[in-house]
């Protein structure tokens, strides 16, 4: 495999030649169950690879043979270029640290302590701990955002601050590779946003990662490739966009899912569609913004026909509506409604079994909110018509809301969809 990262030259390692991590025909089992076989992937220097996959798909295990804490029955691990099988468990710790996925320690060691576990590769046998190493604990506290705990008792922690410490422990380790078990599990999307923040900035500065992550979106943006594991194999490798593809994630979790793009990047938006019966509704969506893109999804995933609008062209509302092959009814950006984008608008919420408001709506669209029988409101502090709306739901729970709805009268003329309007 190949990472996205650039190189820093700043960094000695980045002038070696070949990947830092390769990982060739790797088969482990227990007993006569295999867990994973013909697994292959490497990981170039100054990159993050995730491993993704369903529960027990292997990823834990993948991780304990690269560390060297488990034996393949098959298969090498290679790091910098040589095996580590022919290293000493302790010249592979001076190579490789990692974070378990669980956060339990044996002894009620202080946090200071316990991220000075990580420098025991560092020292002798009868070594203590000189300048250096003091430098690297309080430096890898600082990174972590764990230094106010330092003389807590771990055992007193949370699991999102165990979590954290663990961390500190491993970048107190000063390995050229990190090993990540699920670094955000216990933690609240904040504290995993800024993990994997750190974690990025690690890699921008020459270090080679590789994180089991079961969160889709979050592996998606901050990894430079992805390894699908599922079914005691790797599935799909490489871009996050190449390899979170519906097809792929059917075959790998057995679901239906929607894909889009996230935000502001291109890394794809794994929505998962509920097994439920179609929603066969017509629905006109108005607002902008997240919200508004976010309904879209929602019900075109629940089997909806849904069109947009009146709103600016290149909003991400328009955009992912174009993405999924609704009707977005735009006009240029800062511009006012003009009467034929209006009138269009109009149509479609006449028509539309229900109008959907999510995020700002504009005093423009108005008449395009009113034009509709039945209102639902999405919940968010954007929406303005809400106190209009016959009813205000979550986004979770819309799907759902708009199929107890009755259908729409029938109109003389009910506009086609799927025919975009921009002005």
């Amino acid at each position: 495999m190949s990472g996205s990262a650039g190189p820093n030259n700043a960094d000695p390692e980045q002038d070696r030649v070949g990947p830092m991590l390769d990982v060739s025909d790797l088969a482990v089992s227990f007993g006569e169950q295999s867990v994973v076989s013909g697994v292959d992937f490497s990981v170039d220097r100054g990159s993050l690879v995730g491993l993704v996959g369903p529960n027990g798909a292997g990823k834990t295990t993948v991780l304990r043979a690269v560390k060297g804490t488990l034996n393949p029955d098959n298969g090498t691990v290679c790091v910098d270029g040589e095996p580590i099988s022919d290293r000493s468990a302790k010249a592979v710790s001076r190579l490789v640290a990692s974070t378990p996925q669980g956060t339990a320690l044996s002894f009620d060691f202080s946090v200071r302590q316990t991220v000075e576990m990580g420098r025991t590769p560092h020292l002798g046998r009868f070594d203590r701990m000189d300048e250096a190493d003091r430098r690297a604990v309080e430096r890898a506290m600082e990174r972590a955002s764990v230094t106010q705990f330092a003389d807590r008792p771990f055992t007193l922690l949370s699991g999102g601050e165990r979590q954290r410490v663990l961390l500190a422990r491993a970048l107190a380790q000063e390995t050229p590779v990190l090993l990540l078990d699920e670094p955000t599990a216990n933690l609240d999307i904040n504290h995993a946003v800024r993990t994997l923040e750190l974690v990025r900035t690690l890699v921008e500065d020459g270090k080679t990662a590789v994180a089991a992550i079961h969160d889709l979106n979050l592996a998606a943006r901050y990894c430079d490739e992805l390894v699908l594991l599922a079914g005691g194999g790797i599935r799909a490798a490489g871009r996050p966009a190449d390899v979170l593809t519906s097809d792929t994630l059917r075959d790998a979790f057995d679901a239906e899912t929607l894909v889009t793009t996230q935000p502001g990047t291109d890394a794809p938006l794994v929505t998962p569609l509920a097994e439920q019966e179609s929603v066969a509704r017509r629905v006109h969506v108005v607002g902008t913004g997240k919200p508004a893109a976010s309904a879209v999804s929602a019900l075109v995933g629940a089997g909806c026909r849904v069109s947009v609008g009146v709103v600016p062209a290149g909003d991400i509302a328009a955009e992912r509506a174009r993405d999924l092959g609704c009707e977005a009814v735009t006009i240029p950006a800062f511009a006012g409604i003009d009467d034929a984008a209006r009138e269009r608008a109009v149509e479609l919420a006449r028509a539309a079994d229900a109008v959907v408001i999510a995020g700002e709506t504009g005093e423009g669209n108005s008449a395009v909110i009113e034009a509709g029988d039945t209102f639902l409101a999405v919940e968010t502090d954007e929406s303005t018509h809400a106190s209009t709306a016959h009813d205000t739901v979550p986004l979770a729970a819309l799907p759902a809301a708009v199929r107890s709805l009755p259908p729409a009268p029938e109109h003389d003329a009910t506009p086609p969809l799927n025919q975009s309007t921009t002005d």
